[in-house]
């Protein structure tokens, strides 16, 4: 019997590995773009494709654990690739310190924190990203590059208060759109 859409969680529950060959082709986006997500602030390649196997190794070994339908097993090991990544997050960064206002605090304690700063800074740039070409550009002259607002009015040809007033309807625009995702979210 070949391994299907229909039949893979039954057969990897039976450990037949052409099922964990169509669950790494099927899942493989997913399970990637999860744990680069949590990953990648360490700049390791060696570490994401490392957890991604173990990801796979942990669905094949507790496969028989899972109980339901496609639309779960998706959720599924979309949540182990998620924990398994912070699991190596917080492994990687264990015995590093960071000095914060002449501090020193162990990263374990800022692990979720700093997971939290990257979602919220992509969350971010996806509503810069909504906002007309030259206002996006402005905002990322002015926030992220650090550039004077006298400079990026000279690239753009208009006044400083042109600018300023072009900042302050756009950072108006952009708070109503993430008060409006909070509520959504709660």
């Amino acid at each position: 019997m070949r391994c299907t859409e229909k039949n893979y969680i039954d057969r990897l529950k039976n450990k037949k590995e052409d099922a964990l060959e169509f669950i790494v082709d099927k899942y493989l986006g997913i399970v990637k773009s999860t744990v680069y997500k949590v990953l990648s602030p360490l700049h390791n390649d060696g570490i994401i494709e490392e957890c991604i196997n173990d990801v796979f190794l942990s669905v094949w070994n507790n496969s028989d654990k899972f109980m339901g339908e496609e639309v779960a097993f998706k959720k599924w090991i979309f949540k182990i690739a998620k924990f398994k990544a912070i699991d190596y997050y917080r492994k990687e960064i264990k015995n590093l310190d960071v000095s914060i206002e002449n501090k020193e605090i162990s990263t374990n304690e800022l692990v979720e924190e700093e997971i939290i700063k990257i979602e919220e800074r992509n969350e971010l740039i996806s509503l810069i990203n909504t906002l007309e070409p030259m206002d996006r550009d402005i905002f990322v002259m002015k926030f992220f590059l650090g550039e004077k607002s006298d400079d990026i009015a000279k690239k753009f040809g208009i006044t400083r208060s042109a600018l300023d007033n072009r900042i302050y309807r756009n950072k108006k625009k952009l708070s109503k759109k993430i008060l409006k995702l909070n509520i959504e979210v709660i």
